[in-house]
């Protein structure tokens, strides 16, 4: 196994420019995201109110799987990721594997991100299904924008959403309250316990993004200290905000909860009243700018450190380094997530498959990020406890997507097959880049 040592890395010259207040509303942008606009109601349809338990389940879960990437983010810095540490931890063949199921993710799940906020943008201006897709592709090209002008500006666009997302959903929760009734949870669990199961596998995607932002670690000012403390700021914030919601939705909107297009929208109807659907369209908007603003950044820097490294052409490598803004790689992502939205639209599937297919991916790579964690972090300390009690828990997720699964194994397929296609033409090597060591495989390549 390769290793960084971990004096070099924690020593390194601070030379990047997020905070941590911005790093803290990118995590809560991505992990917050369009998951409370539409999930709450997702996932009391698939369990009614003992929905809750996923939501709690899936909360407790997020403090170890999210100290885990803090630590590793911390120790390695570098814009590959999890497939960093996985390349440190099992070498190049499973690095390639973790960094293709995330970069293509990210284009499956951006078109229902937008899909989400559309449904609220459709309900208060009406439209219909026009409506929907229009304000998506809006919001890809928008976020496809901002994100080429680097993290100088995504950072602060990030932080200042945070914000507002969050008195938001705190006015919502909080004007509701005395709309709640106990009676609600009654029967608790009327499609049986093993819907439970089938809630937290839809409730994956709102606790997606504890990786996302790894790929930005090395972009911090001071990796090894701000983004621990950016990360423990949002679990704080996001555990409280989706337990709150998902709780009042159910308390406030009973059965009503699982057949609501837009629960967040019923919700500020009930507690603040007048131009509700404006408000809570914007607040949609608000919430999948932040979620699509931190995958977008986080997906081009990875795409760019796959190129670096030889699990992608050496095209996608521009833009590797710190500082630098990864355009090529954007420009890809960018360009599927139109391509994949135009086939939603065309085939008219709705957004469920493509979160069920985009979480899917997301817990594979949870999979190899945690088990590479028990690798890498020292034995005995806690972020060596949390990666086991991560992994534990993760392997609970695998069993639970189900048939799912079969989009990552596909994609794994085809980066092994890439990877094959690279031997057979005899690739040179990259030379080192950012103070990662050269690998002892052939599967890398020179990056421009």
């Amino acid at each position: 196994m390769t290793s960084v040592p971990a004096a070099r890395e924690l020593s390194a010259p601070p030379v990047g420019r997020l905070t941590v207040w911005q790093g803290a509303g990118l995590y809560i942008g991505a992990v917050l995201g369009t998951g409370v606009i539409a999930l709450p109601a997702l996932a009391a349809r698939a369990a009614g109110p003992a929905s809750l338990l996923a939501w709690l389940g899936l909360v407790l879960l997020s403090v170890p799987l999210a100290a885990t990437f803090a630590a590793l983010g911390a120790r390695y810095p570098d814009g590959g990721g999890v497939s960093t540490y996985v390349r440190h931890a099992f070498g190049a063949r499973a690095a390639a594997v973790v960094g293709w199921c995330f970069y293509f993710a990210v284009p499956a799940g951006a078109p229902a991100a937008g899909m989400f906020a559309g449904a609220y943008v459709a309900t208060a201006v009406g439209g219909g299904q026009r409506t929907v897709v229009v304000t998506a592709a809006v919001l890809l090209v928008f976020v496809a924008v901002a994100n080429g002008f680097g993290l100088a500006v995504t950072g602060r666009m990030q932080l200042a959403l945070a914000v507002l997302l969050v008195a938001l959903l705190l006015a919502a929760v909080v004007t509701a309250l005395p709309h709640t009734n106990v009676r609600n949870m009654h029967p608790f669990a009327p499609h049986g316990w093993p819907a439970v199961g089938s809630a937290a596998a839809l409730l994956v995607w709102s606790f997606a993004g504890w990786e996302a932002i790894t790929h930005l670690a090395a972009d911090f000012r001071h990796p090894a200290r701000d983004l621990p403390r950016a990360t423990a700021l949002a679990v704080a914030v996001v555990g409280v905000l989706y337990l709150a919601v998902a709780a009042v939705s159910v308390l406030v909107l009973g059965p009503a909860a699982g057949t609501a297009d837009a629960p967040l929208a019923e919700l500020l109807a009930l507690g603040i009243g007048g131009a509700v659907h404006t408000l809570a369209a914007a607040a949609a908007l608000l919430l999948t700018l932040g979620t699509m603003n931190a995958y977008f950044a986080g997906a081009a820097k990875l795409g760019a450190a796959l190129g670096r490294d030889g699990a992608l052409p050496a095209w996608f490598g521009q833009g590797s380094s710190v500082g630098e803004v990864p355009r090529r790689s954007l420009a890809v992502v960018s360009g599927l997530s139109g391509l994949a939205l135009t086939a939603t639209t065309v085939a008219d599937v709705g957004p469920q498959p493509l979160v069920l297919l985009t979480t899917g991916s997301f817990v594979t790579v949870y999979a190899l990020g945690t088990a590479a964690a028990l690798r890498l972090l020292p034995r005995g300390t806690l972020p060596h406890r949390c990666a086991l009690l991560a992994l534990i828990a993760v392997a609970v997720l695998l069993v639970m997507t189900g048939w799912y699964l079969l989009w990552p194994l596909t994609v794994t397929a085809s980066a092994l097959c890439y990877l094959r296609w690279r031997r057979a033409t005899g690739s040179p090597r990259p030379d080192p880049v950012d103070g990662l060591p050269q690998q002892t495989s052939p599967l890398s390549q020179q990056h421009d």
